[in-house]
């Protein structure tokens, strides 16, 4: 009876390994260098990257190259440096271990037509007023203040391209006036999602926190005359009586005027995003005060801060009527970035918030175009000003500026600044401004680096030139104001201290230390502020156990009966390790006084896990209370059913069940890496939809009649109240348990709808509404019973 208790025991709970092995996925190895193969430098971005490998499968798609044996090959090694490098995650750790830290990312595999890449691959990479905006730039750009007109689109979307046209003219007319961007929800479709696009192409105003969908015609007049009415404001109209004040006042701010003198009415214009105040004054009815502004016939004028008409030449007479003549006009007679010296510096800084430009002979930041960051910072408070680091070198030196750059001083003198290290755009380094000056971040350097602190240190140890690194960067602030208060945030340029970094044994970036007192310790896990915040929680409050060969001996292989350990062997390079550790630490926390979690690093003690027989990354072991052999551990079980050609036939074609298969090979990598994630999937639908396996290698005949073609391939085989199915059944196109439970799910509520299905009723487990760790929870509680 005991031994029963403890066979159901293991077999309720031991799922759960193939719960957290969901991760796995297999990769197409190369040892070529990625950025070699596209033709780009370290330094590419995102649109820089799709340009090129467009430009390479032009010429080298398979479809081009009949007669080229090899060419398959090759393309698949291009696409492959295409898939990781666009993406940041897979980008990173490329970048940082190489080959080896994708062994278990599966990307690259499969590819499109030539005509895809042609006609449907980046509509608008190529135009030049049209910004491509990918997951990592988005926030930044809608948040910089600037009106952003967005299409959110997908490549093989028909109605997209019959847009695409409008929208190209569209952007050339807006250029100047607002922002026009565009989404490829194709490969952004995360993003896309976190903003509830569901239907192609959807059209959005952003602006500040404010969004309005456009549902009007796609022409361009319309298109036009809804984003105008986002750029505009009520004209002043300008007479004897308040003239003379409201120039003043706006003098007295640095802000000039734009005045249309004319006999018209007044009405709406626009109001140059606040760059400049807008009037108009009416000559008909005030003729003499038009006389003395020397007013002779219908005109605009321009009047800077501190201009008049007896200075000769700083008032500017516009005599175009184009509205992006009269914003290039006004952008170019705006007042220039003030001018911060050596001798002013520190006594400008000491209390208010600045936005600094340092330059090096040459405009940069402080071009005609930026001209603008006073304005768009105006309601944050920041003041905009420049530095010549040719004339004050020893300033620029004091700081480590070596190159130009833009740094935010948070107004607490000249020591607490953060440099800007991401695109330099107007969108993004506004952005930057307004997150930097209420985060608490710092650009460390030798002299403020936390080498004997007694307050936690979060240091961040990067290169400006690594794209990971850069998207780092704004979740840093997010958890630095999460956690003000309990622990410090800087980051150290390791290009400008090359000395500092290599104290501290950095080798690849980013690279994030928590420096607490005589303590340190490297962070480990997705670089987001939620996964640094549950870090910083698991140190303070830790509930996951850092093994060592020793401590293994003597807590697990040695534990009291009444305990049970789960134990996670990894490797800090494997990416679905570094995926599972923050829902390990999660769920550590859930089962806290239930179970005992730990982790080995089997880079560290790779003896230790050779001889404890783990051949792969992540492996999760289940050490059981109660067990005679302490050694003992739980092994994977099975949800799934094999089905032999009798079975498919009899159950599968002919039964009255629903059934999802796995079409597998026993020599096939990626069929070895679906297997658990196949498990998992089982088990979230028991109960509703029944799953099987069927080995294509021991029943090719099977598999030849279903029209497998390649493997894995996961079939769903609806039960529609015949006898029987088509031996095809439904191709599911994913290899990811919670999108294919979805799919059937919904697949199941649209046969109920139609009536056709035998079992209407769809119940589904719930466990794909809670996330990994909680699944993780309530299972093992299931175990303990």
């Amino acid at each position: 009876m005991e031994m029963s208790q403890n066979h159901r025991r293991t077999s309720r709970t031991s799922f759960l390994f193939a719960f957290i092995a969901a991760w796995l996925f297999l990769t197409i190895s190369s040892d070529e260098d990625y950025y070699k193969l596209l033709g780009i430098s370290k330094e590419a971005g995102t649109r820089e990257i799709r340009q090129a490998f467009k430009k390479l499968a032009l010429t080298m798609h398979p479809d081009k190259n009949p007669n080229d044996a090899t060419a398959h090959e090759k393309f698949l090694k291009i696409n492959r440096a295409y898939e990781v490098l666009k993406d940041e995650d897979l980008r990173k750790k490329y970048d940082k271990y190489g080959e080896k830290g994708l062994q278990d990312e599966q990307q690259g595999g499969r590819y499109e037509s030539w005509n895809y890449y042609r006609y449907d691959f980046g509509i608008y990479d190529e135009d030049a007023e049209i910004t491509t905006l990918d997951r990592g730039d988005f926030d930044a750009a809608v948040n910089s203040g600037e009106v952003w007109f967005v299409n959110f689109y997908f490549p093989r979307c028909s109605h997209c391209h019959d847009l695409a046209p409008t929208w190209r003219e569209f952007a050339k007319e807006m250029d100047g006036v607002i922002r026009i961007g565009a989404v490829n929800c194709g490969d952004n479709g995360m993003l896309c999602r976190s903003k509830s696009i569901n239907s192609y192409p959807s059209l959005y105003v952003f602006r500040a926190g404010m969004v309005r969908k456009y549902y009007g015609d796609r022409t361009k007049s319309s298109l036009t005359t809804f984003a105008m009415q986002f750029v505009k404001s009520k004209v002043t109209e300008l007479w004897q009586g308040n003239v003379f004040s409201e120039i003043d006042r706006a003098f007295a701010e640095r802000i000039g005027w734009l005045i249309n003198f004319c006999t018209d009415t007044g009405g709406e214009t626009s109001s140059k995003d606040g760059l400049v105040n807008v009037g108009w004054m009416d000559c008909s009815k005030q003729a003499d005060l038009c006389d003395s502004f020397e007013i002779t016939t219908s005109t605009t004028a321009v009047f800077p801060p501190g201009s008049s008409l007896a200075q000769k030449g700083s008032v500017l007479f516009i005599q175009s009527l184009d509205t992006k003549e009269i914003y290039a006009q006004v952008l170019q007679h705006l007042p220039d970035l003030e001018i911060l010296t050596k001798s002013s510096f520190e006594h400008k800084l000491a209390h208010h918030r600045w936005l600094i430009s340092f330059s090096f002979g040459h405009n940069d930041l402080a071009s005609h175009e930026y001209k603008k960051l006073k304005a768009l910072l105006k309601d944050s408070h920041i003041q905009v000003g420049k530095v010549d680091c040719i004339t004050d070198s020893e300033l620029c030196a004091s700081l480590y500026i070596q190159k130009p750059c833009v740094a935010v001083f948070k107004g607490v003198g000249i020591h607490d600044f953060e440099i800007h290290h991401g695109k330099d755009v107007l969108y993004n380094v506004a952005a930057f401004a307004k997150e930097s000056v209420n985060a608490h971040v710092t650009t460390l350097r030798p002299e403020n680096f936390p080498s004997h602190e007694k307050e936690p240190w979060l240091v961040d140890f990067f290169a400006p030139w690594c794209p990971p690194c850069r998207a780092l960067l704004p979740e840093l602030r997010k958890a630095s104001i999460q956690l003000f208060g309990q622990l410090k945030f800087g980051t150290l340029d390791c290009t400008v201290h090359e000395t500092l970094c290599n104290m501290h044994n950095i080798h690849a970036y980013p690279t994030t230390v928590i420096f607490n007192k005589s303590s340190i310790h490297e962070y480990e896990g997705h670089h987001s502020a939620d996964g640094i915040l549950e870090f910083i929680e698991d140190l303070v409050n830790p509930v996951v156990v850092t093994l060592t060969p020793e401590s293994f001996q003597e807590l697990v292989k040695r534990r009291k009966s009444s305990e049970t350990w789960m134990v996670d062997f990894y490797a800090p390079w494997c990416g679905p390790c570094q995926a599972l550790l923050p829902e390990w630490r999660r769920m550590a926390r859930m089962l806290s006084g239930i179970v005992n979690v730990g982790t080995v690093d089997c880079q560290k003690h790779h003896s230790f896990c050779q001889g404890e027989d783990v051949r792969a990354y992540p492996e999760i072991r289940l050490f059981p209370q109660n067990s005679n052999r302490r050694e003992q551990y739980h092994s994977l079980p099975r949800s799934s059913v094999d089905l032999s050609p009798e079975d498919f036939k009899r159950k599968v074609l002919g039964g009255k069940d629903h059934w999802v298969l796995d079409f597998y090979a026993p020599w096939c990598g990626p069929c070895q890496q679906f297997a658990p994630e196949f498990e998992v999937l089982a088990r979230m639908m028991k109960g509703t939809v029944r799953a099987g396996k069927v080995d294509c290698q021991a029943h090719h005949q099977t598999c030849q009649s279903a029209g497998i073609k390649a493997y894995p391939s996961v079939r769903f085989y609806p039960h529609l109240g015949t006898t029987r199915r088509d031996q095809g059944g439904e191709h599911i196109n994913s290899r990811d348990a919670t999108v294919i439970a979805d799919i059937l799910r919904q697949r199941l509520q649209q046969l109920a709808l139609q009536g056709k299905s035998s079992k209407p009723k769809v119940s589904y487990n719930r466990s794909l509404m809670l996330t990994k760790a909680a699944f993780i929870k309530m299972t093992v509680k299931a175990i303990l019973k």
